[in-house]
């Protein structure tokens, strides 16, 4: 593995520590009251997360292939459509497809021989610098939930 993508997996497993660390310290009910972020619980914040995985877990595997073919992303139009197909969504389901997502983005990171400045940007904008648009607003609500 090289410097560049261990560097970002380090990083990545720092913000999904913590993000595990506080999603895990909630009770189911906790998870599912709304109040993160507008209209958003923490389950669907889960579910946004996951969404950005599989999405990049989809987006590497090209890359991996050579099938990859950079595209303008309508960004907040898929966060709105994956809101809309997750919202109705039992817990254990998201909780399940946000690890299953996680565990296959690591497996294509891992797969790719050398990470190119395409596969680092995808990889660090669906992890690291996604906990950090995140994580300032998740450890307010679970003071709050808490309290």
């Amino acid at each position: 593995m090289t410097d560049a993508k261990r560097e970002l997996l380090e990083r990545d497993d720092l913000g999904w520590t913590e993000l595990r660390s506080l999603i895990d310290g909630l009770t189911p009910a906790q998870l599912e009251e709304r109040g993160y972020q507008e209209d958003w619980s923490v389950k669907d914040l889960m579910a946004h997360i996951g969404s950005w995985y599989a999405e990049a877990g989809i987006m590497l595997e090209r890359m991996r292939m050579g099938t990859y073919v950079r595209e303008r992303l309508d960004v907040d139009g898929l966060n709105s459509r994956w809101f809309e197909t997750w919202r109705d969504k039992d817990l254990p389901t998201v909780k399940t497809e946000l690890m299953a997502a996680r565990a296959r983005m690591l497996e294509e990171w891992d797969r790719l021989a050398d990470a190119d400045e395409e596969a680092r940007r995808w990889f660090y904008e669906s992890t690291a610098e996604h906990y950090d648009d995140h994580m300032p607003r998740l450890r307010e609500w679970v003071a709050e939930l808490r309290d």
